[in-house]
């Protein structure tokens, strides 16, 4: 079983060791390709006016100076000989929920390839309140989801599958929850602050409205994140809105 794996936090971030770590319990048929630095929040994009460089640091473990998207690229069309079975993209350092989804580069690296026809997952860890991070529940129940996914469920077409890990003690999660992606209520989070010179500046980023997230029904990702749960979403590529559209063709008809 071929597997590749890749992130956004770059290649040399310790959720990409994790990951490593728990695929070689299935298969030593292993090939990393992932940025060569932290490119969170890099959606779904691809490098078009600056060429890329392809390091090799051993043996199937190569970084890119672009985004998660172009490493996956790389990853199929110039690095793997033959086409992979499976990608594993992540462990996140913080959950990709809600609206974190649209700007993830770390579930971005799974929607290409799921473009490319290779089954895909993306995994993230929620941060605890003091902006640590614990592996541990990563490590113990990442394996019980890759195990069940490989030998039992077949993907449709254009269709990823988003984990994330709760910020809990592992004897304290709860379980294991198939959920719907949640909203937000989003409030103002761009922080402005001065320079030196005293010219303003800005700087986008979560704020207070994180806090929020614990009051999310159950059957969502926040909310199942929130309340001690593995998340599993399953995400379609195809965002068409079949209601609108119904409604929009008698509009024009």
């Amino acid at each position: 079983m071929r597997i590749l794996l890749s992130n956004d936090d770059g290649i040399g971030a310790p959720g990409l060791a994790v990951l490593e770590s728990v695929t070689k319990k299935f298969t030593d048929d292993i090939t990393v390709v992932a940025p060569d630095s932290n490119m969170s929040a890099a959606g779904h994009s691809l490098t078009l006016k600056t060429p890329l460089r392809l390091i090799e640091h051993s043996e199937r473990r190569f970084s890119v100076n672009g985004t998660p998207t172009d490493s996956v690229v790389m990853a199929a069309r110039h690095v793997m000989p033959e086409k992979a079975d499976f990608m594993f993209s992540g462990i996140n350092c913080d959950s990709n929920l809600a609206e974190d989804i649209t700007y993830s580069g770390t579930v971005a690296a799974a929607m290409e390839a799921i473009l490319l026809g290779i089954p895909a997952i993306a995994f993230s860890q929620n941060v605890n309140k003091d902006g640590s991070i614990s592996w541990d529940v990563a490590q113990t129940y990442a394996p019980i989801v890759i195990k069940l996914i490989i030998e039992k469920f077949k993907f449709p077409k254009n269709v990823l599958l988003n984990v994330n890990f709760p910020s809990v003690d592992v004897k304290d999660v709860k379980g294991i929850l198939l959920t719907r992606q949640g909203t937000r209520t989003i409030e103002d989070h761009v922080i402005m602050s001065f320079d030196p010179r005293g010219d303003p500046y800005f700087w986008i980023g979560p704020a207070e409205y994180r806090k929020t997230e614990e009051h999310s029904a159950l059957d969502t990702d926040l909310g199942a994140i929130h309340s001690g749960y593995v998340s599993i979403t399953p995400l379609s590529l195809n965002m068409t809105d079949m209601i609108s559209l119904s409604v929009l063709k008698e509009l024009f008809a």
